[in-house]
């Protein structure tokens, strides 16, 4: 049961695969959606090679694996459509991130301990105030076109280099249809 139960495997095609569930795998998912050099349907193969692990699905059943893996990485939650300007980095934002998932966890999530990647979500999901929650709410209302505070604009201008965030050009695509026909041409 999902209600307590931490998915270990997906169902594609009728048969579960084992997926590396360490949160450490859907951070390097992450990264690579927003990696400016990768295709779409390179971004869609590397999640899929990442996250199902020892086996990856066979080719027919690519784009249902592509969905199970999505919903993984969503921890289950069913994703609101409407389009948001990107708010964080997980590679850039790590610095700030970590610190305040350790003291949400109460140890350094860092040490060579399996984690799962919901579990790790819930704790960062916990976040309160700290360094990285102020970043976020000022790269927040600058999305939102939100007048800024005088402490947050002083912060921001002391701060320019962690506040800023690089809006990448393109994105995971909605109609994953296309990426997949050019990600199956890729496998003949």
């Amino acid at each position: 049961m999902i209600l307590y139960n931490l998915p270990k495997s997906l169902n594609v095609g009728g048969i579960d695969y084992e997926i590396r569930e360490d949160y450490r795998a859907a951070l390097d998912i992450l990264s690579a959606f927003n990696d400016d050099d990768l295709t779409d349907s390179q971004k869609i193969q590397t999640a899929i090679e990442i996250l199902y692990y020892p086996a990856v699905p066979p080719e027919e059943h690519l784009e249902e694996a592509y969905e199970k893996a999505l919903w993984y990485l969503d921890c289950g939650i069913e994703p609101d459509d409407t389009p948001k300007p990107r708010t964080m980095d997980w590679e850039k934002d790590a610095p700030i991130i970590f610190p305040q998932v350790n003291k949400v966890a109460g140890f350094d999530v860092r040490k060579p301990v399996l984690i799962h990647w919901w579990t790790f979500y819930g704790w960062f999901m916990e976040i309160e105030d700290g360094l990285f929650s102020q970043v976020l709410a000022i790269r927040q209302k600058l999305s939102k076109g939100k007048k800024l505070e005088p402490w947050e604009r002083e912060f921001l201008n002391s701060n320019m280099k962690l506040c800023e965030l690089k809006q990448t050009e393109k994105s995971v695509s909605d109609s994953a249809e296309d990426d997949f026909n050019y990600f199956f041409e890729l496998l003949k």
